[in-house]
């Protein structure tokens, strides 16, 4: 695992002691980012089951400002911690040890707006509705927001909890799907 574009292409990235976590492999990881990239000129990503971290470590690679990566196990934050160190991103990143619903409560009640949001939850965790409805009531997406969903691609539920979203692009990578949503455009747009 490693950065695969932008200032810190190259960098090695640190996984997650044990199999609580499944890394977005580097294959997976470049193609997500040609589908909604592959570079940006700042703004905020919030990565709610950061896992390692890759995800947005490689967002702040690429030109985002500023990142938020979320997530409840201790191991996994004790790794984002040593992969924000390794690729000397500290200024840039706010790690946060907490439940993803309570955080996105957080975050909206701080006023922040973020520009990519990445959602890899645990398959069978029934977290893709609610992280989604917290998000489409409150003031942290905006129409140029694009949200990452990673998911089973044997997940029949997906097609209806991404229905009333905007599907701007859907891939499948063996074990993984990739879709990507924003807010439904306006009429007039």
């Amino acid at each position: 695992m490693r950065v695969i574009a932008g200032l810190r292409k190259g960098h090695p990235l640190k996984a997650v002691p044990g199999s609580s976590t499944r890394p977005t492999t580097d294959k997976v990881k470049e193609a997500l980012f040609s589908m909604i990239g592959p570079y940006f000129d700042g703004g905020i990503a919030l990565d709610l089951f950061a896992g390692t971290g890759g995800l947005g470590i490689e967002a702040l690679s690429r030109g985002v400002e500023k990142a938020i990566l979320v997530d409840r196990d201790a191991k996994s934050i004790q790794t984002i911690k040593e992969n924000v160190e390794k690729t000397k991103f500290q200024t840039e990143v706010e790690v946060i040890r907490g439940d993803a619903l309570k955080c996105l409560d957080q975050f909206a009640a701080r006023g922040l707006s973020f520009e990519l949001i990445f959602i890899d939850p645990p398959y069978q965790g029934g977290f893709y509705r609610p992280c989604l409805q917290r998000l489409r009531e409150s003031s942290m997406i905006s129409e140029s927001t694009r949200i990452i969903v990673e998911s089973d691609p044997s997940n029949r539920d997906m097609d209806e909890i991404l229905l009333g979203w905007q599907r701007l692009k859907h891939a499948e990578y063996g074990s993984i799907c990739i879709d990507v949503i924003a807010l439904p455009m306006t009429e007039g747009e």
